[in-house]
C-alpha cells in the first residue's frame, strides 16, 4: 500500500512548490472592488499562454509520438486526480463528438472514478496502486500512450499511472506546473509549465489548470489532425449526433466543396451521413462505395483519398 507521508514533511513538500507559493502582494484581496479583483485576475491568466509557449517543443515531441502510436491502432489514456483529472476527462469525453474517435480510443481516468468527475472521493489521489488498478484493466500496450496530470507533479496517483504503464512499454508523458517534479522524471516526456503562484494560494484549478488545460487541447487536436481527422481546419469526422451537429456537417460539405444545397444533401444520403466521405464523392466525383474504399486504402486521411482518386 502507499504509505502515508508525515504531516509536517507534506507540509514541507508543498511549500517548496511554485504552485502553493502565497503571495503577500495579494494578502488583502478581499478588500478589493470587484472590477479591480477581475482585473487582477485576468492579469495572471494572460501569463499562461506564455508560460505553455515555452514547452512547444516538447509538446509538439509529445504530439509526434502518440499520433505515430495511435496510427498503429493504440489508445490516448490521460489520468490524474481532482481537478487535472476532472480535464483529462473532459477532454477524452469530447473526441468522440468532435473526431468521431472509437469508444475506448481515447480515455479520461480520474482518481476515484466516475463519481470523482463531480463529487470529492477523499484520498484516491494519494493512491498508486489505485492508478495502477484502474489501468491493469486497460490491458495496456506498446502503442498506447499514458499522459499523468498533476499541477504538483507530486499527486500519487498520476506519478502511479505513469510508472505503472512505462512498466508495461507505454508511451508515458506527465503534465506538472511545477519545475522538476516527479511526475515528469517519472516518465518518458515531461512537460512542465510552470504558471507561478495562483491568485488563490494553491488554488489550481486556476491558472495550472488553465494551462493543463491548453496542452490537453493541444494533444488531443493536433494528434487527430495529424490523423487526418480535419480537412484543413474542418472537423470532417466530426459526429452528427444532433441537429446541431447535423447543420455543421452540411456546412462543413459545403465550406469544403462549394456545392449547393441539393448536391449536399444527396452525397450526404449517399454516404449515410458522413462528411469526409461526402466531401471526397463530391470533389472527386465517385459515389458512396467507393468514397468509402478510397478512404480505407488511405488510412482515413482525405487529402491522400483526393490524391489517389485523381491519379
Amino acid at each position: 500500500m502507499t504509505s502515508q507521508p508525515d504531516p509536517s514533511e507534506l507540509r514541507a513538500a508543498l511549500e517548496s512548490l511554485t504552485t502553493e507559493a502565497f503571495r503577500s502582494d495579494l494578502a488583502e484581496i478581499d478588500r478589493l472592488p470587484t472590477l479591480d479583483i477581475a482585473r487582477l485576475m485576468n492579469g495572471e491568466d494572460s501569463d499562461v499562454p506564455t508560460a505553455v509557449g515555452a514547452r512547444l517543443p516538447q509538446i509538439a515531441a509529445v504530439i509526434d509520438a502518440v499520433a505515430a502510436r495511435m496510427a498503429r491502432g493504440g489508445r490516448l489514456v490521460y489520468a490524474g486526480a481532482g481537478t487535472a483529472g476532472r480535464l483529462g476527462v473532459l477532454d477524452a469525453s469530447e473526441c468522440p463528438p468532435t473526431f468521431n474517435t472509437a469508444p475506448g480510443q481515447v480515455v479520461g481516468l480520474i482518481a476515484g472514478g466516475p463519481s470523482a468527475v463531480v463529487t470529492s472521493v477523499e484520498g484516491a489521489e494519494d493512491s498508486e496502486e489505485l492508478a495502477e488498478a484502474d489501468l491493469a484493466v486497460l490491458a495496456l500496450t506498446p502503442d498506447d500512450t499514458v499522459v499523468g496530470v498533476s499541477a504538483s507533479g507530486r499527486t500519487p496517483y498520476a506519478v502511479g499511472a505513469v510508472r505503472y504503464a512505462r512498466s508495461r512499454g507505454a508511451l508515458t508523458v506527465g503534465l506538472a506546473c511545477n519545475p522538476g517534479s516527479v511526475l515528469a522524471d517519472a516518465a518518458e516526456h515531461g512537460i512542465e509549465v510552470v504558471v507561478g503562484a495562483e491568485l488563490l494560494t494553491g488554488s489550481t484549478r486556476l491558472k495550472a489548470g488553465t494551462a493543463q488545460k491548453l496542452v490537453l487541447n493541444m494533444i488531443s487536436t493536433i494528434t487527430m489532425i495529424r490523423l487526418g481527422k480535419t480537412y484543413g481546419n474542418l472537423m470532417v469526422d466530426v459526429r452528427a449526433s444532433n441537429e446541431k451537429l447535423r447543420a455543421r456537417s452540411r456546412r462543413i460539405v459545403a465550406l469544403a466543396t462549394g456545392a449547393d444545397e441539393p448536391e449536399i444533401e444527396a452525397a450526404l444520403a449517399a454516404t449515410d451521413g458522413e462528411v469526409k466521405n461526402a466531401i471526397l464523392a463530391l470533389l472527386a466525383g465517385v459515389d458512396g462505395p467507393a468514397a468509402a474504399r478510397l478512404l480505407e486504402e488511405s488510412g482515413g486521411h482525405l487529402r491522400a483519398a483526393l490524391g489517389a482518386a485523381a491519379g
